[in-house]
């Protein structure tokens, strides 16, 4: 363990000693500072120390031939300092070569996790793959900036990407961020996300079915193809449940004594039950039945789940002359029926699966009908009749 004075002069003429594939040379002025001379003719500057364990620790300053010695020696000085301070230079260089790039992450952890128990976990995937990997995919986690995500964020939206679309991309993002620091993945102290605004995404789709167009409609789905949609239509209607949720839905899950409908894995990730209507039970007893079919619209041919109903549903629509109704509108339709007679939101929140009030909030559209009646209900709470006083009084 030869001590020398470093300077530039020694370490140009450093030799390694004959019959030894390394020396390191310890610096008589710094604690710790080494120049390795290998018999290659290699050399390189490390700092030698403890850490606060007590553990020696060798952390590599750089080669000669890409660093100067006083460059070195200076980065020696301030390594030598954070060690003093109870720092370990090496161990947070491990630390940073640990850290995964955002495609990593997504790979690794991201998506083994969320396909365990998030239904809609393709779209997560469709979403990184077609959007977020492309562009940060090759970025460490603590690479990338807020300043990038912003960009990113308008760049989407000057694309003609839809307000909500753009918004996904920064929850999505968030989200991956925030369970990347629940985990302790390296490089996830800094969330980017945070601090990024989203756009107000005014699009949310108000359109509810009238009585008259809900004839119409009945009318086009019994000369349907499908022979199943003129039960899925009306059960999706009066129940306010998902298409997905119907078209998977087993006889097994329905108590049509407690007149109760038991979704076991709703949107939320947890069982859900909905109440039953008189009409709804009418049409589950209508329904065929196979032998040996748990579902309850299986597709006839199959006696399986419909893959998809699009077509059948396209059809009876532009024919009942709505060709702009979504079969999700039918969900819409649910709730704006149950505030227009007279339910709460809370209630409705209860029947839809809804968490949160707010989400439900959407829904409880009102006709005009509702609130005509309404305020009229109020001028009449008055008790005085208002015009007359005002005849009498001109």
């Amino acid at each position: 363990m030869p001590h020398a004075n470093l300077d530039a002069h020694f370490v140009r003429n450093a030799i390694c000693p004959e019959g030894k594939s390394k020396v390191d040379y310890y610096d008589t002025a710094i604690t710790g500072f080494i120049l390795e001379v290998r018999a290659s003719g290699g050399k390189t500057f490390h700092l030698r120390y403890r850490d606060p364990h007590g553990k020696q620790r060798q952390h590599k300053i750089g080669d000669t031939k890409s660093l100067s010695f006083d460059k070195a020696r200076q980065a020696a000085q301030v390594l030598r300092s954070r060690v003093v301070l109870g720092e370990s230079p090496a161990e947070e260089r491990k630390v940073k070569r640990a850290i995964p790039t955002v495609a990593e992450f997504a790979e690794e952890r991201y998506m083994p996790f969320v396909k365990g128990y998030k239904k809609s976990w393709d779209s997560d995937d469709s979403y990184l793959r077609n959007h977020v990997l492309p562009r940060f995919g090759s970025h460490h986690l603590d690479q990338v900036s807020q300043q990038e995500v912003v960009e990113f964020h308008h760049a989407m939206r000057a694309k003609g990407y839809a307000l909500a679309t753009c918004n996904r991309m920064l929850v999505l993002m968030r989200y991956m961020y925030n369970l990347a620091k629940k985990w302790k993945i390296p490089g996830a102290d800094f969330n980017p996300t945070v601090g990024v605004p989203m756009y107000e995404a005014n699009n949310a789709r108000e359109r509810y079915l009238s009585a008259e167009e809900t004839q119409r409609l009945k009318e086009a789905l019994e000369t349907s193809d499908n022979t199943q949609l003129k039960y899925i239509v009306p059960l999706l209607l009066m129940t306010g449940a998902r298409k997905r949720e119907l078209l998977e839905a087993r006889w097994e899950h329905f108590d049509l004594e407690r007149r109760s409908w038991r979704i076991p894995t709703s949107k939320s990730g947890k069982a859900r039950y909905v109440p039953l209507s008189t009409s709804v039970l009418e049409v589950l007893g209508q329904l065929p039945r196979w032998p040996g079919c748990p579902y309850v619209v299986p597709n006839p041919k199959t006696r399986e789940p419909y893959v998809s109903v699009f077509y059948s549903w396209n059809t009876a629509r532009k024919q009942a002359g709505l060709p702009e109704v979504r079969m999700h509108d039918l969900r819409h339709s649910m709730a704006s029926n149950m505030v227009n007679s007279g339910r709460s939101i809370y209630e409705v929140a209860k029947v839809l699966g809804h968490t949160q009030l707010k989400t439900s909030q959407r829904y409880s559209h009102l006709s005009q009908e509702t609130l005509i009646a309404a305020v009229d209900a109020a001028a009449t709470a008055t008790g005085t009749n208002w015009s007359v006083a005002a005849v009498e009084a001109g």
